[in-house]
């Protein structure tokens, strides 16, 4: 594990979406608030719980069953027995399991909510979820059967069911059982506590977990989509002056501003440029930044969004111990997570729609102002036969009609549940689960739009009127070279498409500050 200087710490520090991608690429090491009144301060709201128990007070989820059986009354001889019928059977989930980085952002995510103090479990359990994420103890967790209200039931009752050495972890790249680990660990299964099952699955954490990762998907997204635009500018003769900053003054939308410069200084716009081949160029390439900069402007907002649900307490009831009261809310629901996940899905695929669209000018000799059918860089002799990038951009094309496709909204399809208890719920982890397939679907497009764009500038650089590329696109061109040679002879791209797409899973290339 790379680890950063600084670790992450749990408790009443707030995180940044940052911290939980540190976590989620085993890059940080992680501490739990530990300071006496810290400690004191959890410990009251569980024993709190345990007071109001030995007065039999009536609490949702300890003495009472859940949901819409919240009106059955559990005796208080079967209170004990509740937690684990809870996160047992919820235990349905199905489709494909969350990957190893979703799933410590999963863990990070939980473990947050959990430390605001007022969720009424026991400074143990924070101990054993840190644990996990320290140790990296991973539970396997199904990624479909979310509602996202009352929260991530079913993929949470994963990570309560492990904590109780039941069901299946990764850990040391193998898949375990739970109870095999905490032996090997030498830890105690927990017996968890009332409340806490709860506690664990009734919140927003992988809704949440999963908008982190995409979030810093789609920031650096948009730089390298940027980066990407910089090189058709060149490869096709493009004009510019688009991206002039008094232009981009008489309608100063910052993000599109940003991106405007960011363009400038690839280009080197101030330096002298070659005569101009056309007036205006066609919209990919002109409307670059109006298109990145909506996803550019829409970051800071969706970023607030994000990490405010982070650093919030989102499951019901509240326990708040120093006023001695039980707060019976709806703060599973996950609908600020379910907009910036739809509205974050939807500004991608419009990326991929434009790289789309570059691509297709790229190929075409009608449009590419001079280089040859499909990017082939194969000689006269053999041009006949040789196609280059003409399947790339048919595969391109599919990959950005699933990602348009997939933009359909999440959040507006609600759908009543559990005995019409849950009757309006917010489809979040649905939404981010979208967003993360629109994300992946458009880096393809970004990897194959990148190797041609690449190719685009070599054959440029072919030509004997040939202009020096600027510094920044000169560094990007060495860097690409050392993995992807010019494509002369066809070749099956499948094996560079994969390491391109490895290479952006990395951020490898340094873009824009």
């Amino acid at each position: 594990m790379t680890t950063h200087l600084e670790p992450v710490t749990f408790g009443e520090r707030a995180l940044r979406i940052e911290d939980v991608l540190a976590l989620a690429n085993r890059q940080a090491p992680t501490h739990l608030q530990d300071d006496a009144a810290y400690r004191q301060r959890i410990a009251k709201g569980a024993q709190f719980l345990d007071s109001l128990l030995d007065k039999e007070g009536v609490i949702y989820g300890v003495t009472t069953g859940y949901g819409d059986s919240c009106v059955v009354a559990v005796p208080l001889q079967h209170v004990e027995a509740l937690p684990r019928h809870l996160y047992t059977f919820h235990g349905c989930g199905l489709g494909k399991l969350l990957d190893a980085q979703a799933t410590r952002a999963v863990l990070a995510a939980r473990l947050q909510s959990l430390c605001h103090g007022v969720s009424g479990v026991r400074v143990e359990l924070l101990e054993r979820l840190h644990a996990f994420l320290e140790h990296d103890v991973l539970p396997l967790i199904p990624e479909e059967g979310s509602v996202g209200a009352s929260g991530d039931l079913t993929p949470l009752s994963y990570v309560a069911a492990t904590l109780s050495g039941e069901r299946d972890v990764l850990f040391r790249g193998e898949r375990r059982q739970a109870i095999d680990v905490h032996r090997e660990l030498g830890w105690a299964p927990l017996v968890l506590r009332p409340k806490e099952a709860l506690a664990l699955m009734n919140g927003t954490a992988v809704m949440t977990g999963l908008a982190c990762l995409a979030f810093a998907r789609a920031d650096y997204l948009l730089q390298l989509a940027t980066r990407i635009t910089a090189l058709n500018v060149v490869a096709l003769q493009g004009n510019p002056e688009h991206f002039d900053e008094r232009l981009f003054a008489a309608k100063p939308h910052p993000g599109q501003m940003q991106v405007a410069a960011w363009l400038r200084q690839d280009l080197a716009i101030d330096a002298p440029t070659a005569p101009l081949h056309r007036l205006q160029d066609r919209y990919s390439l002109r409307c670059a930044p109006h298109v990145l900069g909506v996803l550019a402007d829409s970051l800071n907002w969706l970023r607030s969004f994000i990490e405010i649900e982070l650093n919030s307490a989102n499951d019901n009831p509240i326990i708040d111990a120093e006023e001695e009261r039980v707060l019976h809310g709806g703060h599973f629901y996950g609908g600020h997570i379910a907009f910036a996940m739809d509205s974050l899905k939807t500004l991608v695929a419009n990326v991929a729609d434009l790289l789309d669209r570059q691509l297709a000018l790229l190929v075409d000799v009608r449009y590419n102002h001079g280089l040859p059918s499909n990017l082939s860089g194969a000689p006269a002799d053999r041009a006949m036969i040789n196609h280059g990038f003409k399947a790339v951009q048919i595969g391109t094309s599919a990959w950005t009609a699933e990602a348009l496709k997939n933009t359909m909204p999440a959040s507006v399809f609600s759908r009543s549940t559990e005995c019409h208890n849950q009757d309006k719920v917010s489809m979040g982890t649905i939404a981010a689960r979208d967003a993360i397939r629109v994300l992946e679907l458009t880096e393809q497009v970004a990897a194959a739009t990148l190797l041609a764009a690449n190719q685009g500038v070599w054959l440029r650089a072919q030509a004997a009127e040939a202009r020096p590329l600027p510094p920044a696109l000169a560094a990007m061109h060495s860097e690409l070279a050392k993995d992807f040679p010019p494509v002369i002879e066809d070749r099956a791209l499948e094996g560079e498409l994969r390491l391109c797409l490895k290479r952006i899973a990395e951020q490898h290339w340094r873009l824009h500050a």
